[in-house]
């Protein structure tokens, strides 16, 4: 019999074993035992149900474009946009130096604890209960995507770009960084040695960041006179 009780409920699904729920949701700050074995198993499992979801949804997809897709769904930031929509932050358990830095609101801590419960639905009901649970999670993002997959981001493009001319590749340089610990903002720098040309990109993440001054780049380049 399932336990009724609410702590043992998360996003709709009910935990045979509350105790599997309860490490899930513990920060390696409050000691053990800690949410990171079952990171590491939630991990691996929801990369499998996000990459069997595009598979059957996109028949006509190529294996880059699932690719793609599949880092876009699984990336931190985006599993601590869906950790925040249960408000899972504030059922995190943490030690008393990440709960005074705010670390409930940090996109790391909230995405692994929604790998750890992957994880933990998956022991607690087996591989189908795990994936009838998580499936919706990510439903309305897959959804979002443009029709027939993402395509590539500006640092595939623009390496793809120097790479056909054979030049070399471009140098990414952290600037600063600044803000809270739980909402950090990078400043990059990118620059090409051939031809020479610089920009600079600002971002949530340092991916975000750079990700930001290739785009800006590769504008340079298509604005750029032959």
């Amino acid at each position: 019999m399932r336990s009724t009780d609410a702590d043992a409920r998360i996003a709709g699904y009910v935990f045979r074993d509350p105790a599997l729920l309860a490490q899930a949701l513990t920060h390696r700050s409050a000691g053990a035992p800690h949410n990171e074995r079952l990171e590491f198993l939630g991990d691996a499992l929801v990369g499998l149900v996000v990459a069997e979801a595009l598979y059957l949804r996109w028949p006509k997809a190529d294996e880059g474009a699932m690719t793609r897709a599949r880092a876009e769904l699984v990336r931190e930031s985006s599993l601590a946009r869906i950790a925040r929509g249960f408000e899972l932050g504030a059922r995190i358990t943490l030690g008393p130096g990440e709960m005074k830095s705010g670390g409930h609101r940090r996109d790391s801590i909230l995405s692994d604890a929604l790998e750890a419960v992957v994880g933990a639905i998956y022991l607690d009901a087996g591989y189908d209960a795990c994936r009838a649970a998580v499936l919706p999670w990510f439903g309305p993002h897959i959804d979002a995507l443009p029709a027939g997959g993402i395509g590539k981001d500006p640092k595939t493009r623009l390496q793809e770009w120097l790479q056909a001319r054979q030049r070399p590749l471009p140098v990414y340089e952290l600037l600063s960084e600044s803000g809270e610990e739980h909402a950090r903002t990078f400043h990059v720098r990118c620059q090409l040695a051939e031809p020479a040309l610089e920009a600079e990109g600002s971002g949530s993440s340092r991916r975000a960041a750079e990700q930001e001054a290739a785009s800006a780049i590769l504008s340079q380049l298509e604005t750029a006179k032959p």
